[in-house]
């Protein structure tokens, strides 16, 4: 019966040593192996105004400007013919912590499906990493963009989504009458 024990002990031995090493294993990876660990807690807030933004205002009163001005229905252009129409707004995006990178992406989906469709990506680049707050003009011009329809606008950091918004594009569908003339020199058969 004693030689039961040393067995015993020997197994329980090599399952704790086993135990503690993957623990310790886990605990000694260093930060680059976990993928994108910074931009998991990276967020961002965006707001799409319409609204002109009155110049020097405090970071603060800023965000609470673009909250307060948020446009979830984006009116076109009205000055030139429907195909050259389009839509401007200000994005301004605010981060919980400085992005740590030069640049981020904006992406566009139209969802008035239901489905994520891609319609364009814009790279917007950063003076600098320590700041949180930024503003950026948009211009969405047709054909990219149509009228009447639903959009999600997305903020990624090295291709991580940290943020996003919705909105609506209103404006004027091109006239089609649905009717064709045909003149009389048209139909005559030629020789």
């Amino acid at each position: 019966m004693t030689s039961r024990k040393p067995r015993a002990y020997a197994l329980f031995a090599l399952a704790s040593l086993s135990a503690v090493t993957f623990a310790l294993a886990g605990a000694v990876l260093p930060s680059s192996a976990v993928p994108h660990a910074e931009a998991q807690r990276l967020r961002a807030t965006v707001y799409v105004t319409q609204a002109a933004i009155p110049r020097g205002l405090t970071e603060k009163a800023l965000v609470g400007f673009a909250r307060g001005h948020q446009a979830r229905a984006m009116n076109e252009s009205s000055e030139a013919e429907i195909e050259q129409r389009h839509w401007l707004a200000n994005m301004v995006v605010q981060f919980n912590a400085p992005p740590g990178d030069l640049e981020y992406h904006a992406l566009f989906y139209n969802v008035t499906d239901g489905a994520r469709n891609f319609v364009d990506d814009m790279a917007i680049y950063l003076n600098g990493r320590d700041q949180r707050t930024y503003v950026q003009r948009l211009n969405l011009q047709r054909p990219r963009f149509q009228p009447n329809k639903r959009y999600e606008l997305v903020i990624t950091v090295r291709r991580a989504e940290v943020g996003n918004t919705r909105f609506e594009t209103r404006g004027e569908e091109p006239r089609r009458s649905g009717q064709v003339d045909f003149s009389v020199e048209d139909t005559r058969v030629r020789e």
